[in-house]
């Protein structure tokens, strides 16, 4: 038995054209941990976490990013500057490189699966070069059963060899990092980067096409989670809007943190594990998260502190992005399955730094439309190399990166499912209020808290509300445990007329921002951009 089962094991590589390959199939975590740390690949912190560094790359590389343009994708596909097309000879020749190179090479080979939803399984087969980052892999997909190994058959495959360099004058590459999606051969092709999140992100890319293309569900860059009755609740934010803290509520159960679908009969989580920030981490901030850090638990470009092995979570030395990945158990308030129903609540994160939007408003189909395809937030001074001032940041669907067809499609699809749902849809400013940086002061997280837990709760049904004269939106005048003042934005400001003047500012800069949508935009969602002057 085990003779044939190996003999199977040698000819899925070698249909892969991986060949003579000292494969590695399916280990466990420990095992994957000790020869990580046995072949000096990595360390181990005092948590007993691993503890790895990713090399030159210690985030993604979106402009080595690149969608095999064919029959399959070549109409489909909003091609531009994030979705660069690849030739597909170009990525035949690069694929048999990349293969040659792990031949007669220990491989790490990991079966797994993406979507809770049964109804929407994705088998994946990762081929990984280093252990660690099988390791990755078993942390952040869904794990199948004993059962379901024996039979497992893969509809996509990963091969990740950060080990190989591309020559791009030859292969077709920007540089010898890579990271190709092919749609055809069902292929997500890594090389040259040892950052284990362009792995996790290739997948979520490839679902963004498929689920909506062939499958009519909502694929969405958000976390999840769900009342006792119920209830399910979607927190959609760029990195530093709260996204990860505001979804881990005490009285509610986590469906996820990141990447779900929303189909005709449930909200489900695409991954099976969680990949979070760590920078100024602490206990008292993300008590989950700092928990979690423990054995099989992955940190990724993290300094000890002088001569410890105590991590320093203030130290961004190596990178900002520093990063902790592990299964979504080592959370305890979660959704088993990682499944719930369709959305009764539906909050847009933004850190606001113009101090311009409200704490909460409520939005139309089309308003939340509108917001949803313009993404919105802002960058502060420290957040990024050479910002010294706020800046806006328009990221189409809060996660343009992995948004493979036009942001509209998402956006028309987001109202439809409102609309059938009867979802709210709330627009949240985790940002700033009584003026801009500098002057106003950040929203405090009790206040934020305290919104979303009266929305959640249905306070803000039956109050009053106001509309913002530029952006249209609805703010209500009262709600339980938040002053009223802080409810409009208008009000918390010293000087009112300077309050109109940025905002009008800020409103240009979504209609310049929106341009680029607007030709395959409805009138609908045209009319819901705000007002200028």
């Amino acid at each position: 038995m085990l003779k044939i089962e190996v003999a199977t094991q040698i000819a899925s590589l070698e249909v892969l054209g991986i060949k003579n390959a000292n494969a590695h199939w399916n280990l466990s975590p420990e095992k994957l941990d000790k020869i990580s740390v046995e072949q000096g690949m990595a360390t181990k912190a005092d948590s007993g976490a691993l503890n790895v560094l990713t090399g030159k790359f210690t985030g993604r590389s979106p402009k080595d990013r690149f969608i095999v343009k064919d029959d399959i994708t070549k109409d489909s596909i909003w091609w531009g500057d994030i979705n660069i097309a690849f030739d597909a000879d170009k990525f035949d020749a690069l694929y048999h490189k990349v293969v040659a190179y792990l031949s007669n090479k220990d491989v790490y080979v990991r079966d797994a699966y993406a979507c809770a939803d049964p109804s929407y399984k994705l088998n994946i087969r990762a081929v990984t070069e280093l252990p660690w980052m099988n390791m990755f892999v078993y942390n952040m997909f869904l794990r199948p059963t004993p059962a379901e190994l024996e039979e497992f058959d893969p509809e996509w495959t990963i091969i990740n060899a950060p080990g190989f360099m591309a020559d791009p004058e030859v292969d077709g590459t920007r540089q010898p990092n890579f990271a190709i999606l092919n749609f055809t051969k069902k292929i997500a092709l890594i090389g040259g980067t040892g950052y284990t999140g362009e792995i996790k992100k290739g997948i979520f890319s490839a679902l963004n096409f498929i689920l909506p293309h062939q499958k009519n569900v909502l694929p969405m860059h958000c976390s999840a989670n769900i009342g006792n009755d119920g209830d399910t609740a979607l927190f959609f934010g760029l990195s530093g809007t709260g996204k990860t803290t505001l979804s881990a509520d005490p009285n509610r159960k986590l469906i996820g943190d990141d990447e779900h679908g929303w189909s005709d009969n449930s909200v489900f989580n695409f991954e099976g594990g969680c990949y979070a920030k760590t920078i100024d981490l602490s206990a008292e901030k993300e008590p989950d998260i700092f928990k979690a850090i423990k054995p099989g638990a992955i940190l990724e470009n993290v300094v000890f502190k002088n001569g410890t092995c105590e991590v320093d979570y203030a130290d961004g030395s190596i990178t900002q992005n520093t990063r902790v990945s592990y299964p979504i158990d080592y959370i305890n308030n979660i959704a088993e399955p990682s499944i719930g129903t369709g959305a009764k609540n539906i909050f847009f994160l933004t850190a606001d730094a113009f101090g311009v939007l409200p704490p909460i408003s409520k939005l139309t189909p089309a308003q939340a439309a509108y917001q949803f395809i313009s993404g919105y937030t802002a960058k502060v001074a420290g957040t990024e190399a050479g910002i010294t001032e706020p800046v806006t940041a328009f990221s189409a669907c809060f996660g343009a990166p992995f948004m493979p067809l036009h942001p509209t499609v998402y956006g028309e699809m987001l109202s439809k499912k409102m609309q059938e749902s009867g979802a709210n849809v709330w627009l949240v400013n985790t940002g700033w209020s009584g003026g801009p940086y500098g002057v106003g002061e950040r929203m405090s997280l009790k206040i934020t808290r305290a919104l979303i837990t009266a929305a959640l709760n249905g306070d803000l049904e039956n109050v009053e509300y106001n509309t913002h004269k530029v952006f249209g939106l609805k703010m209500p005048v009262t709600c339980p445990n938040v002053p009223s003042k802080v409810l409009s934005p208008r009000l918390t400001w010293e000087n009112e007329e300077a309050y109109d003047d940025k905002a009008y500012d800020l409103a240009a800069q979504f209609n310049k921002n929106f341009e680029k949508f607007a030709e395959g935009a409805s009138e609908e969602l045209l009319a819901a951009a705000p007002r200028m002057r």
